[in-house]
């Protein structure tokens, strides 16, 4: 499967925490919106303010988009379609990858169980 789209509006980013439901783990907020008769996965990155500077926000940015590819990489069998957005929290800057890939999976997962 290939790299998810891409979220760049805020009005999408909206429409995800209006209707999609929201995942809590230690090393990210994730907010699913399954498909809305869209074929595709799209995914959008955000990092408040209250986790750092611009330095701060792009590297734990950075690690969240890396650790969503891979997640999806090696997850050949996963076909669910939809809306991810993905907050950084202060702690994904500093959680070891391994775990936090294993949260972005647990959004993942939540995405395919609101599906159904």
């Amino acid at each position: 499967m290939k790299q998810p789209d891409r979220l760049r509006k805020r009005s999408q980013f909206l429409r995800v925490a209006r209707n999609g439901h929201k995942v809590v783990s230690p090393g990210l907020i994730g907010q699913v919106l399954p498909d809305q008769g869209e074929a595709t996965m799209r995914a959008g990155f955000t990092v408040t303010k209250k986790v750092g500077n611009s330095v701060v926000r792009n590297k734990t940015r950075r690690r969240l988009r890396e650790a969503l590819r891979l997640v999806v990489k090696e997850t050949e069998e996963f076909s669910s379609f939809g809306d991810i957005v993905l907050i950084g929290r202060a702690t994904t800057r500093k959680r070891p990858f391994s775990l936090l890939k294993k949260d972005v999976q647990k959004v993942l997962s939540a995405l395919d169980n609101k599906k159904r």
